[in-house]
């Protein structure tokens, strides 16, 4: 793997990235009160952005596309591959990391739960940072959900964000 894949995610407080109807209105009717949470930056650093079919939706509902200028590959086994001709669309993890080394692609944001997942349990993601949200959901889509075997971090930092967010960076162990 030529790549280095990073996820830059929220969470409720109880590691929930969005409710059990996929919205996220917990998160942006609070996110803005956060102040300055390094996502542009992070954003900046990525060429190429891998989403499942659940984000990549989402993100359609937004006013503007968010990946501008990015890459932007959704791994799924339902999206119709001639949906949007701003994305490539893979069935497989194998085709997806294929196009990723062939492309020659660099610094991969990974992001929504089940990529981050199958990032993770496939040895695949090197860095994580999660921010979390002060509230409770008590039920929605989990960030993690079962792995292979344990999957050892190190915490590299953790900060104070505005209203009461934190955010922690970890470095996955290989």
């Amino acid at each position: 793997m030529s790549f280095h894949a990073a996820a830059f995610i929220a969470t409720s407080l109880d590691g929930y990235i969005a409710r059990a109807d996929g919205s996220i209105d917990w998160l942006t009717s609070r996110a803005e009160h956060a102040g300055e949470t390094g996502y542009d930056e992070f954003l900046a650093s990525v060429d190429t952005v891998v989403l499942g079919r659940n984000t990549y939706q989402l993100a359609c509902g937004f006013d503007t596309w968010p990946y501008e200028g990015k890459q932007v590959e959704v791994l799924s086994t339902t999206l119709d591959p001639e949906t949007d001709d701003r994305i490539l669309v893979h069935r497989t993890l194998d085709a997806l990391i294929e196009t990723l080394n062939d492309r020659g692609a660099q610094r991969i944001y990974t992001d929504g739960a089940a990529t981050i997942q199958t990032f993770l349990a496939a040895g695949l993601l090197n860095e994580l940072t999660i921010t979390t949200a002060p509230v409770l959901l008590g039920t929605g889509i989990p960030l993690f959900g079962p792995v292979p075997s344990d999957i050892p971090l190190t915490h590299n930092a953790t900060r104070t964000l505005k209203a009461g967010f934190t955010q922690s960076d970890y470095t996955v162990v290989r």
